[in-house]
């Protein structure tokens, strides 16, 4: 329950977040005065084009001053919140879930190991099933990631 609130605490301080800052296929370090954050917005997904979607991306972010550091993704629709949503980085799958309270966004108890893998990966891809039942592949690349994660980490 610490975990959630305090997830919940630093998603309503990324509401002033804007996805248009993010570009797709390149990682991009934005730091304020209280969190620093790299982001990106997916290459392409599989979703139709006809389909109503919101604003869809990754975060990986940190209060500044506190070495924990979080993966986040963006959905753009209400994820199933009985699914979880798998991410596969280069041959390795990692699980992330989703809240009731949340649930546009998804989080992973493993964000070490999700970021170890992504400084080493190529491509990311994030499997999410809507609340509606469709499922939805994103694809990221990770060209550029440990250059802005570095960034983070040395500046916040």
């Amino acid at each position: 329950m610490k975990i959630i609130l305090s997830l919940f605490v630093i998603v309503i301080s990324l509401m002033s977040f804007s996805a248009s800052s993010l570009e797709k296929g390149k990682w991009k370090f934005v730091k304020s005065d209280e969190y620093c954050y790299i982001g990106s917005q997916a290459i392409k997904s599989d979703l139709s084009p006809d389909k109503k979607r919101g604003d869809y991306y990754i975060l990986v972010y940190k209060n500044i001053g506190n070495p924990e550091v979080v993966v986040q993704i963006e959905a753009g629709y209400n994820y199933n919140t009985d699914a979880d949503i798998i991410v596969k980085i280069d041959k390795g799958d990692y699980t992330f879930y989703t809240t009731k309270e949340i649930p546009g966004t998804a989080w992973t108890n493993e964000d070490s190991k999700v970021i170890f893998a992504m400084k080493k990966g190529l491509e990311l891809v994030v499997k999410g099933e809507s609340s509606r039942g469709t499922i939805t592949n994103d694809e990221y690349t990770l060209k550029g990631f440990t250059a802005e994660y570095n960034k983070l980490i040395e500046e916040c």
